[in-house]
């Protein structure tokens, strides 16, 4: 399944001018689409991370439990989150002049993959992305197009595991700080060795602390 405004050519469509909320919106719909409505375990990692999030409190009835990966609730900051709509703004526009693969590269040179290898990044992978689609993303489902849902995080009654990288130190921070908002129902788990991709840096390490999460969960009603 793709993402409103990603995927293959032609897929970038009025759906990609939906807003954040609507996306998550469009995704939990989808999934229940093809895997029925019963609740599930929804995981996600940074941008799906901020999906499955915003599904579990829109859409409970689809979520039994939530795993999140280098995900945050949001930039509380009006005039933070407007200067990340300018900088995403700024990155699509140059992604339009310049190619995907001009992008990829570049994208991949933040600091926050600064321990992820070459190997192990996709380069391939992401480079079938289109123009449209990943422009669409960037302005649309970034963190300053997503409106900030810190408050409501007390909202959430399901099992909750948070996990980044244990180099990642934003989002370890964040990973904390989500945990004491949600409550008894949070833990946090660090992969070892790992930045913030931390699922393709140590994707054992990362399957590990799922398969000891999993396993914890009440059986379904």
């Amino acid at each position: 399944m793709t993402l409103p405004g990603q995927g293959p050519a032609g897929s970038a469509s009025a759906q990609a001018r939906m807003p954040f909320e609507v996306a998550a919106g469009a995704v939990a719909d989808a999934v229940a689409e093809v895997a029925g409505p019963e609740p599930a375990t929804w995981i996600g990692y940074s941008l799906g991370g901020r999906l499955a999030l915003r599904v579990a409190l829109d859409r409970t009835e689809l979520v039994d439990s939530l795993a999140l990966l280098g995900a945050t609730a949001g930039i509380e900051d009006a005039r933070a989150r407007a200067a990340r709509v300018e900088i995403d703004e700024r990155l699509a526009a140059g992604l339009e002049r310049k190619g995907v693969e001009q992008f990829i590269d570049g994208w991949l040179k933040q600091a926050l993959f600064s321990s992820l290898s070459a190997s192990n990044a996709g380069v391939e992978e992401r480079r079938m992305g289109t123009v449209d689609g990943l422009a669409s993303a960037l302005r649309l489902l970034g963190t300053g197009a997503q409106e900030p849902v810190w408050e409501r995080l007390g909202e959430i009654k399901v099992p909750v595991l948070l996990m980044a990288g244990e180099h990642d130190s934003k989002f370890s921070a964040v990973a904390f700080r989500m945990a004491a908002a949600i409550g008894d129902n949070a833990g946090i788990s660090f992969v070892p060795g790992a930045g913030h991709a931390a699922h393709l840096e140590r994707p054992q390490s990362v399957a590990t602390i799922l398969n000891r999460f999993l396993p914890r969960l009440p059986a379904p009603a």
